[in-house]
């Protein structure tokens, strides 16, 4: 009731953001709370809710970097008219395994920062409809998963009626290969479907769900390239096979390290980038945590009724990793990288990109941008951040080092 009548309701903080889907290096502050009077301990309350956008910005990091490794795979073995397929490289196949729909929400959009290839229709429908004014995101194909295959007498009656309804030129449709025996379904099965399948056209993506991944993936590329040969392209003075009609995805047991060692395996017996796409399910979404990437939030100034006000910092001596930044923040770019200088109170400095989103209510004119735009600025500023930067300007690290001088000379003990 203390907020309805001092404050018509609102939250009575102060919140100050970067700008969503701003790259930046770890220690840069995504945002900073400020609370006065006897509304200060709200700063604690507002930790626990805002440092959960560890989830959002982890995920979206690490679907990214895994975006890096396709970038690369794709200059050395595609040829540059056929890169708008990265976007479908990394698919996500993460719904299932998340805690609660909200959470394949959240998560599965912030896949879609990077990537169009989706399978959690919660976060399509989201980033569609309530964050990207009704223009689609998200998109998936036509796919079998072990039910249809099983439900069927055989593989080979299954395969045909997926070819016989989702064939076709420039058409693309997926099936498991492993409900029973991989090896066989690869090497017998094949040239059953093989005649009814080229008389179609488009291209069928084997998939298999079990064994060693690299193992998995190189044994379809080389059954299909066996069956039905590929094309070769020419990048980087050196000749490609782009397989004919055939695909795989590897989607069991997939993360930023074994997609790495599929790439450089593939690559060096000489298949295209273009071959081989990736399902990540609870690697991309459920097999990270508030460690990933060291999220935390911290009190870094304090302005007393009665004292003067100070600078704050965690400095722990076991773990130098967990020192926190003292003083109120800002965050200017420096060479175009977002970079920690210390702020004095009140300032308003219009270089900084720690902008006011909330202010003891809606702020007046904020407005939540486009998720296209999100996606564009991502595209702009990722190849800008140096992969390892130190953020903190020199600047902070004098007010870090006269801190700690002041703490040694202070302390009562």
């Amino acid at each position: 009731m203390k907020f309805v009548r001092e404050n018509n309701g609102w939250f009575p903080v102060k919140l100050e953001a970067l700008p969503e889907g701003t790259c930046a290096n770890i220690h840069v502050p995504v945002y900073q709370i400020t609370a006065e009077g006897v509304y200060s301990p709200l700063c604690t309350f507002m930790e626990t809710i805002l440092t959960q956008l560890w989830y959002p910005t982890t995920v979206a990091t690490l679907s990214r970097r895994s975006r890096d490794l396709f970038e690369d795979a794709f200059q050395k073995s595609v040829p540059d008219d056929l890169h708008w397929l990265i976007e479908s490289r990394l698919h996500d196949f993460g719904f299932r395994g998340c805690t609660c729909v909200e959470q394949s929400v959240i998560g599965g959009s912030a896949h879609l920062l990077n990537f169009s290839g989706t399978d959690t229709m919660s976060a399509a429908y989201y980033v569609q409809f309530h964050l990207n004014e009704g223009k689609h995101i998200g998109e998936s194909i036509p796919a079998t998963e072990h039910s249809v295959m099983t439900s069927w007498p055989n593989e080979a009656d299954a395969i045909l009626n997926m070819i016989d309804k989702y064939g076709g030129e420039k058409k693309i449709f997926a099936c498991v290969m492993d409900s029973y025996d991989y090896v066989n379904a690869l090497e017998k099965i094949l040239p059953v479907i093989k005649t009814k399948k080229q008389e179609k056209g488009g291209i069928m993506v084997l998939r298999p769900d079990s064994g060693d991944p690299t193992d998995s993936v190189m044994l379809a590329l080389r059954s299909a390239d066996k069956l039905v040969g590929s094309t070769l392209v020419e990048k980087n003075n050196s000749k490609w096979k782009m397989i004919n009609g055939f695909n795989v995805i590897q989607g069991d047991g997939i993360n930023y390290s074994n997609i790495k060692k599929i790439i450089d395996t593939y690559l060096a017996e000489g298949f295209s980038a273009t071959n081989v796409a990736f399902g990540m399910g609870g690697g991309l979404l459920q097999k990270i945590n508030r460690d990933t990437m060291s999220f935390a939030t911290k009190l870094s100034y304090i302005k007393y009724a009665d004292k003067p006000a100070r600078n704050v910092m965690k400095k722990p001596k076991e773990d130098s990793g967990k020192c926190s930044l003292p003083g109120i923040l800002k965050v200017l770019r420096v060479n175009g990288v977002p970079t920690v200088f210390p702020a004095k109170e009140d300032e308003n400095d219009p270089n900084n990109l720690l902008k006011v989103v909330w202010n003891c209510g809606p702020v007046k004119g904020h407005v939540w941008e486009k998720f296209d735009t999100l996606r564009e600025r991502i595209k702009q500023e990722w190849p800008k951040v140096p992969k390892t930067y130190d953020p903190v300007s020199q600047e902070l690290k004098q007010e870090i080092k006269t801190w700690i001088e002041n703490f040694e000379k202070n302390k009562p003990y």
